[in-house]
């Protein structure tokens, strides 16, 4: 028997488009993460800071990011990358 996780407020169309927010899909889960690696927000704060997002959406993505860290540390990673290179 496979079990298939699921998160109610995140979606990923596609094995190679990053995962986000189906109410928001302009904000990457990548990017909620980024506020919980840079300054340690809790989702609480995170709350606080970006109002617009759900404390649902908020828990959602980091879930999402403690069952999927590779990939989304990789998205990050990535993204850094390409701020270095253009500086």
């Amino acid at each position: 028997m496979t079990s298939q996780l699921l998160y109610p407020h995140i979606e990923k169309p596609n094995y190679d488009e990053p995962a986000h927010l189906k109410r928001v899909p302009r904000v990457r889960v990548a990017q909620i993460v980024m506020d919980y690696l840079a300054y340690g927000w809790s989702v609480e704060e995170m709350n606080r800071q970006h109002p617009y997002l759900t404390l649902g959406e908020l828990h959602a993505a980091m879930a999402y990011y403690f069952d999927h860290q590779e990939e989304i540390d990789s998205e990050i990673r990535a993204e850094w990358s390409e701020v270095e290179q253009k500086k």
